[in-house]
């Protein structure tokens, strides 16, 4: 929100946003996931950050959360600036964060175009969109998303096998004897 605001100073945004004719100034790889072009793009990645960042986080931890989001944007900004002239925005970070959780957890519920369904669906769902968005252009870097999503995808292969377990605090012997006392002999 901060950075938003700083966004209104004239001239703040064109020294980080992701810039075609300024590809070797590296920052701007990262300094533009932090950009908004409006208060509804803030607000729309603001809430999706929130909902399946959070998710994803209790799932795997911070460390490996903080890898997804920041590997997925950078890569995500690499592959959209062949494509567009500028870029700026945390879609492509927040669909590698929802392509991580569809490889990690691909039967979760989400409520999407009004429904609930496994975020699979809702992932190919809105992949199909970014892909239908790249015939209709709409000033929204749909490549950006599909390449963030890839890249969470292949990070979500990476870290499923290795989630965070959960501290159980009830022991398999204890489990053991109330099975058997309930339905006899297992």
């Amino acid at each position: 929100m901060l950075v938003f605001l700083l966004q209104m100073i004239p001239g703040f945004t064109e020294l980080f946003l992701l810039d075609s004719s300024k590809i070797l100034e590296i920052w701007r790889f990262v300094t533009s996931i932090f950009l908004h072009g409006d208060i509804a793009h803030l607000l729309y990645n603001m809430f999706a950050l929130l909902l399946f960042g959070s998710i994803l986080e209790k799932l795997i931890g911070e460390k490996k959360f903080l890898v997804v989001f920041f590997v997925s944007g950078i890569l995500a900004n690499l592959v959209s600036i062949n494509f567009y002239s500028t870029s700026l925005g945390a879609s492509g970070a927040i669909f590698g964060v929802i392509g991580a959780l569809i490889f990690i957890r691909p039967l979760l519920p989400v409520w999407a175009f009004g429904v609930p369904m496994p975020i699979f669906v809702a992932g190919v769902l809105w992949a199909a969109g970014d892909v239908i968005g790249i015939f209709v252009p709409s000033g929204i870097a749909n490549i950006a998303h599909l390449s963030g999503m890839l890249f969470g995808l292949i990070m979500g292969a990476m870290f499923r096998g290795k989630r965070r377990k959960k501290k159980s605090y009830v022991d398999e012997e204890s489990v053991r004897k109330w099975e058997v006392s309930w339905h006899g002999r297992l």
